[in-house]
């Protein structure tokens, strides 16, 4: 064998331990996926506080206006994106989507992809490179098996703006709820605290019958009727994508379906359907879910 033919089949043996030695791949750079990765975490960090599935089943005794009211919607909106022509038809085991842009047959495959974690693959093989043996060759060698972890600068900054878009999303949802002013829905003696342990889902208000019932706060009427158990005559108002409130066991309503209201206006009289006296029975829902209404009223000024 000649010493050049030698030096070459050296020479390419050191290239090939060198790129298949631990920690030593060949460098793999995908661009514009930085900014589609940081989009897709802002939307993330966004439902982060959010508890709600994707779609519910429908269960025995559910309504599509309970469904709504439990998770926080507007009835329309559901029966509109799950092709419900009745909103008062409704079957046992029934799949209800609850948030747009997702089918049903895709939405659980989608969820159990997200759960496993990712491998990225080298999209090339490593190039076989041959050089005349010389100090210049070793030096192109040692090029060739740099080192290809990404710096620390190049890290700090990645995790910057990960963390910059999850308080971005943080602080959107804090704002949203700070804008709501909220005021009494009508006056009298409380009678009634909200408890999450006795399931108590807001407060009772007395008065006389035909008193005043007034909006809370600013929002779109998304329910008026007597179809949900226990409340009697019952309106809902949506006030964000956070909250709703809810004024139960009235004697007249006074408002319709759809229609925005003002903080203070008059939307109904207060009355005793389906309760034991008359009374108001307000609720605030966060998401759907009942929270303490005295949290966000001026109680102590009633």
């Amino acid at each position: 064998m000649k010493p050049n033919q030698f030096f070459t089949l050296l020479l390419m043996a050191v290239v090939l331990a060198g790129c298949a030695s631990k920690g030593r791949h060949a460098p793999v750079i995908e661009r514009g996926v930085t900014g589609k990765k940081s989009e897709e975490t802002g939307k993330k960090s966004s439902r982060e506080k959010d508890w709600r599935p994707e779609s519910y089943v429908v269960q025995k005794g559910d309504t599509l206006y309970s469904i709504a009211f439990n998770y926080g919607f507007d009835y329309h909106e559901l029966a509109e994106m799950n092709g419900i022509k009745d909103p008062r038809v409704i079957s046992i085991g029934q799949e209800i989507r609850l948030f747009p842009g997702r089918s049903l047959s895709t939405a659980r495959a989608n969820e159990a992809v997200e759960a496993k974690p990712s491998v990225s693959l080298p999209k090339e093989q490593p190039k076989l490179v041959k050089y005349a043996y010389s100090e210049a060759a070793l030096a192109q060698i040692e090029k060739v098996q740099g080192p290809t972890k990404p710096d620390a600068t190049s890290v700090a900054k990645l995790e910057t703006k990960h963390e910059t878009v999850e308080e971005t999303g943080a602080t959107a949802n804090e704002g949203e709820e700070a804008a709501i002013e909220w005021g009494m829905p009508t006056q009298g003696k409380l009678i009634g605290q909200f408890s999450e342990s006795a399931n108590r889902k807001g407060i009772d208000i007395a008065g006389k019958l035909g008193q005043p019932v007034v909006a809370s706060a600013a929002g779109k009427v998304v329910y008026s009727g007597s179809g949900l158990r226990g409340y009697g005559k019952l309106i809902i108002i949506k006030h964000n994508k956070t909250y709703l409130s809810a004024y139960a066991h009235n004697d007249k309503v006074l408002v319709k379906e759809g229609q925005s209201v003002a903080r203070g206006q008059k939307i109904a009289l207060m009355g005793n359907t389906d309760a034991d006296q008359v009374k108001l029975h307000f609720e605030v829902r966060r998401l759907g879910k009942p929270v303490d209404p005295a949290k966000y009223l001026p109680i102590g000024k009633s």
